[in-house]
């Protein structure tokens, strides 16, 4: 079981990455994990969150970029791991239009490396992140995972795209079981600088205006990063099988006909207008946000709404935390990091 396991974590010290080896280590997981600090958001963030997880022996820490050749085959070769979580990606819509090649580094070519050196090195099984941004132009709500996602609306989540495509085909040729996970809007303590969340609260205490794009008319379906988290350990222990035969597919499972390799969404299935979020995140700070409506940004999205079914039927388990409350924990959160 978990005592003797080996975990690799990229991204370790993001966001999401850190929640996840923090749960890993608490169930009995070595874990190893990479990340490469990367300038994009205060770097002082990561390095905190790094310095939290050292502070269990049964993790380490490997500071270099994933897409750097032979980094993740040497580390695959000395440590064979039998769990990947593969979270190390160049995130954001926006940036993207900006600062493309940082996308086409980190997600494709840091994929890529990170699937040669499985194929060398074998793990139990590999889940890899993608996102709801892969749903691109469909309009079609929930998103279900077995909807085509042909028409991405931005670089950003045309590498994601692409990455599930290359998995899939290594998960192919090489059986190698793999979950792509795609999550909508993540949010809570620790998180990421350049996500509304984070810019509303900051600009709110400095009694600067927010930015609140297409007037407000923005549906997402907020999930909470414990939430996420507890799907992703669940799903750890459900490695896609190729299907005996092909058409053996129960109805609503998006597992490949050819491949171990299926999509799972993991989202709270309660999409909440962004209005909401900033009327929750008032009521946390005890102040009221002057908003400055602005259109639509290139590339974003009007809503995203997960059918989290397969989630369910995969581990029993579906996101449940209430905005309300999670935009409380991260206020909280905030006021203790920075001393406010």
């Amino acid at each position: 079981m978990g005592e003797s396991r080996t975990a690799l974590v990229t991204g370790a010290a993001g966001f999401i990455g850190y929640f996840t080896c923090r749960r890993l280590l608490a169930d009995g997981f070595t874990v190893i994990g990479i990340d490469s600090l990367s300038d994009y958001y205060d770097p002082e963030l990561k390095r905190r969150r790094q310095a939290a997880l050292l502070q269990n022996a049964a993790f380490t820490a490997i500071n270099e970029p994933i897409e750097t050749p032979g980094v993740l085959a040497k580390l695959f070769a000395h440590n064979q791991p039998d769990i990947v979580v593969h979270l190390a990606a160049q995130a954001g819509v926006r940036y993207s239009i900006d600062n493309p090649r940082s996308y086409l580094d980190s997600n494709l070519v840091g994929t890529f490396e990170l699937l040669e050196a499985a194929r060398a090195h074998p793990p139990h099984h590999m889940l890899l992140a993608s996102t709801s941004s892969a749903y691109g132009a469909n309009t079609e709500m929930p998103y279900r995972e077995t909807m085509r996602a042909d028409h991405p609306m931005s670089f950003y989540a045309a590498t994601k795209k692409a990455t599930e495509a290359m998995a899939h085909s290594y998960a192919h040729l090489f059986d190698l079981p793999v979950t792509m996970f795609r999550f909508f809007t993540v949010y809570g303590p620790w998180g990421r600088p350049d996500m509304a969340l984070f810019k509303f609260t900051r600009a709110m205490l400095e009694g600067e205006p927010i930015d609140v794009y297409n007037h407000g008319e923005m549906m997402r379906d907020f999930t909470y990063v414990d939430d996420l988290v507890e799907a992703v350990r669940r799903l750890i222990e459900t490695p896609p099988e190729r299907p005996q035969p092909p058409d053996d597919i129960a109805a609503g499972d998006s597992l490949s006909p050819v491949a171990p390799w299926r999509v799972v969404n993991i989202g709270n299935s309660q999409p909440v207008q962004l209005g909401d979020m900033i009327s929750a995140l008032e009521q946390a700070l005890g102040i009221e946000a002057k908003r400055n409506l602005m259109p639509m940004q290139p590339g974003d999205v009007p809503a995203t709404w997960a059918d989290a079914r397969l989630l369910r039927m995969l581990t029993g388990y579906v996101p449940n935390t209430d905005i309300r409350e999670g935009v409380a924990r991260f206020v909280a959160w905030y006021r203790d990091y920075y001393e406010i």
